[in-house]
């Protein structure tokens, strides 16, 4: 079994996964509009060139996405996407990266259970949590 997050966004999607490429070190693997597949006669013209599929790999994982239609777009609530990172140097890389342009809700710092845990909100409204598993006293 394998489980992978599928983001929604709110006309982004094409440029939060170049983001996130960027960010997390990954490969977009596919990124297939509405327009030139059979959903294209289901968007309005105005949507036809936003993403009906997006995927990013990085390592061993798969990140997935698309853009929600307007009228069935949410805020994501209640959830996080958990990035586990081995190195601390990384751990604060990636945070900063991804916070660009967003809301840090927990600055990147030890925490009792690990080397650095933060947590942000990415400027696409992606809740994130950084987390480097180890000794909390590095």
């Amino acid at each position: 079994m394998r489980l992978n997050p599928y983001l929604n966004f709110n006309g982004q999607c094409e440029a939060a996964f170049k983001f996130y490429e960027r960010c997390l070190g990954g490969k977009i693997v596919a990124m297939i509009p509405h327009a030139g597949t059979p959903s294209e006669e289901h968007a309005p013209p105005e949507w036809r060139d936003k993403i009906l599929h997006a995927s990013l790999i990085v390592g061993d994982n798969l990140l997935m996405g698309s853009d929600a239609p307007p009228d069935h777009y949410e805020t994501p609530k209640g959830i996080s996407v958990s990035i586990h990172i081995a190195d601390t140097a990384d751990a604060e890389r990636v945070f900063h990266d991804l916070a660009e342009n967003g809301i840090v809700t927990l600055p990147i710092q030890q925490t009792f259970w690990a080397a650095r845990f933060g947590m942000l909100v990415d400027q696409f409204g992606i809740p994130w949590m950084i987390n480097c598993e180890g000794a909390a006293q590095q």
